[in-house]
């Protein structure tokens, strides 16, 4: 499982290579990937600290 890091506005953030969303922790991108990866879906409650979501 592999993270994309990006960098906006100096604030790393990490990327679910599977939706796309983008997270300030990587331990969310990474639980994003993972479900997104088995389940086909997104996790309303993992999406939900998607910096989209701020």
């Amino acid at each position: 499982m592999m993270v994309k890091i990006t960098q906006k506005e100096n604030i790393n953030l990490y990327q679910c290579e599977e939706c796309g969303f983008y997270y300030k922790d990587k331990e969310w991108a990474e639980k994003c990937e993972a479900w997104c990866r088995e389940h086909k879906s997104c996790n309303l409650e993992i999406t939900s600290h998607a910096e989209e979501n701020k």
